[in-house]
């Protein structure tokens, strides 16, 4: 069984990490935002601190730049690509679809769809496939108000690629939900001390999400 710990929306505040890696995680996914607009020499300083495999891709928040930091650090960058071991594979796609406040990293749906497309197309298709995307499908955890929806068109129309979409951007969002034969997971900001762990056992479909959260004493004590 594998159990990856799955962090996002960090926003360079990197004070709750040690406790959530406390539960002893095989790897870290991280789905974006690991800066507040930098600096991106954060990126390197936090990968280098980790003693684990960490698979990342960046946010709307982190400078497009991140993405040489991420290729350049201990950490496997999945934007566009991906990577698989075992009975799994691992895609991934950073940024996010276009918001009111023109952050730093945004692509048009037609950039998303064509990324999407070309790294659905080459990846390996395995008895487990995970998406690390920072910004969500449309239609899934992505309502900033009831019935608004901000996720992502492009990224909802490869759903079915995929057993599991590992998720953030809309920090109040945090959840699990199935859509068809597709779980999709928001940790949470990690910068709050919220995580997920996920477990892939060995039979086809053995997958269970844990939402995590340090106590509320502990989080404010960091």
């Amino acid at each position: 069984m594998m159990k990856a710990l799955l962090l996002a929306d960090l926003h360079g505040t990197y004070d709750h990490i040690d406790d959530l890696l406390t539960t002893d995680p095989d790897c870290l996914f991280i789905a974006g935002d690991l800066t507040q607009f930098g600096p991106v020499e954060e990126i390197s300083a936090l990968i280098d601190r980790l003693d684990l495999p960490v698979l990342a891709v960046p946010g709307n928040c982190d400078p497009r730049d991140s993405l040489s930091f991420l290729e350049d650090s201990g950490a496997v960058c999945l934007h566009g690509s991906s990577i698989s071991f075992n009975t799994i594979t691992i895609a991934g796609i950073g940024g996010s679809n276009p918001t009111p406040f023109n952050t730093a990293f945004e692509c048009s749906e037609e950039e998303i769809d064509e990324t999407m497309a070309g790294m659905v197309q080459r990846m390996e298709k395995n008895q487990t496939n995970i998406l690390i995307s920072h910004a969500p499908p449309y239609g899934a955890l992505d309502e900033v108000s009831p019935g608004v929806h901000v996720g992502s068109t492009s990224i909802a129309k490869y759903l079915k690629a995929f057993d599991i979409v590992c998720c953030a951007h809309i920090h109040e969002q945090r959840g699990v939900v199935k859509v068809g034969e597709t779980w999709v997971v928001n940790p949470g900001p990690a910068s709050e001390g919220y995580g997920a762990l996920i477990y892939i056992g060995d039979e086809s479909g053995d997958i269970r999400i844990e939402l995590i959260a340090l106590s509320q004493d502990k989080a404010q004590d960091s």
